[in-house]
């Protein structure tokens, strides 16, 4: 393995391990918020997994847009708002199904990592 290849696999896993850390590290209070707005706000009726999952593709379907026919760099110029709520509310719509399905976002996420950290070695690119 070269030598800028296995740092990249290193430095790749830790910025993901910090990211899990960061986002998970208050997840129950992240949850409480967002299960209580929901209570509050929106329609839990709703809110079934199936529901869930196809809100979770709209609002990454709506991310795609800002970036359609331009690049990335214009994107981020035009939409970068717009880009930052379709990302909010990817997220907030798979935090409720994972509370919903009783899913530790940490766990699951971390075993996703190590899977595909398996599936796709550093040294197969």
């Amino acid at each position: 393995m070269i030598g800028h290849e296995k740092f990249n696999q290193s430095a790749t896993y830790n910025i993901e391990s910090n990211l899990i850390n960061y986002i998970i590290a208050d997840n129950h209070y992240q949850l409480q918020n967002v299960s209580q707005t929901r209570s509050r706000v929106m329609h839990r009726k709703y809110h079934n997994p199936k529901d869930l999952a196809i809100s979770i593709s709209i609002e990454a379907a709506e991310l795609l847009e800002d970036f359609q026919w331009i690049s990335s760099e214009e994107a981020l110029i035009e939409n970068k708002e717009n880009i930052r709520e379709e990302i909010a509310g990817v997220l907030i719509y798979s935090l409720l199904l994972c509370s919903d399905l009783g899913l530790d976002v940490k766990e699951i996420v971390e075993e996703k990592i190590v899977k595909n950290g398996k599936k796709y070695p550093v040294g197969d690119r």
